[in-house]
C-alpha cells in the first residue's frame, strides 16, 4: 500500500523559499533597463493586470502615485486615452491574457509604449512589448499563479525603493500623498 507523501508542517517556509528562489533569478540588467524606464520624466503611466495580478498592479500604481508620477489604473473612471508617448504597464503571468493583449494593442496603435510584467519573456505580451521585467517562475508548488504574484509585487516593490533612492523627499512626499480619506 503506497503511503501518501507527508504534509510539511511549515508550508509558509516552502512557499519562502519557493519565493526566494524566484527572485535570487530576477535578472539584474532587466530590472536595471526598467527602473530607468521609470527614471525618465514626464511620462503618464497607465498599469493594469486581471485577477489577482491585477491587484498587485493596483499597488504598484498606488506607490508610484505615492513618489508623484502621474499614473491610472486602465479601467478605472477616471483614466484618460492613452497616447503617443505615454507607458501602460502590464501584469500577466502567462503573458497571454486576452484582456491585456487587447490593452497591449491598443496602446500600440495609440504609438504608446508597453512594459510587461510577465514569467514568460517569450509571450505574446512580451512580444508586443517595448521592455519586459521577467518574473521566473518555475515549477511552483504553490496554487494558480500564487508565486507570480507573490514575486512581482516584491519585484515592483524593489523599484520603488529603487526610485525612492533617488529622491531624498520621497518618503515626506509619499507620506503627503498617502491617503487621509480611510
Amino acid at each position: 500500500m503506497d503511503r501518501p507523501e507527508p504534509r510539511p508542517t511549515r508550508p509558509w517556509l516552502a512557499a519562502g523559499a519557493e519565493l526566494s528562489g524566484i527572485l535570487s533569478r530576477v535578472d539584474g540588467p532587466e530590472f536595471d533597463h526598467v527602473l530607468d524606464t521609470f527614471r525618465e520624466p514626464d511620462h503618464r503611466w497607465f498599469v493594469t493586470g486581471q485577477g489577482r495580478s491585477g491587484l498587485v498592479a493596483s499597488m504598484f500604481a498606488m506607490r508610484l502615485m505615492h513618489l508623484g508620477l502621474q499614473v491610472h489604473l486602465v479601467g478605472e473612471v477616471t483614466a484618460p486615452a492613452i497616447r503617443n508617448g505615454d507607458w501602460i504597464m502590464i501584469v500577466s503571468g502567462s503573458g497571454s491574457t486576452p484582456v491585456s493583449l487587447g490593452y497591449a494593442n491598443v496602446a500600440k496603435n495609440e504609438h504608446a509604449h508597453v512594459l510587461s510584467v510577465t514569467s514568460d519573456p517569450r509571450s505574446r505580451l512580451s512580444q508586443l512589448s517595448d521592455c519586459t521585467l521577467t518574473i521566473p517562475v518555475v515549477d511552483s508548488q504553490q496554487l494558480g499563479g500564487s508565486a507570480f504574484e507573490q514575486g512581482a509585487l516584491l519585484v515592483l516593490d524593489a523599484l520603488i525603493l529603487g526610485l525612492a533612492r533617488d529622491d531624498p523627499e520621497a518618503k515626506e512626499r509619499m507620506a503627503r500623498l498617502h491617503t487621509n480619506m480611510q
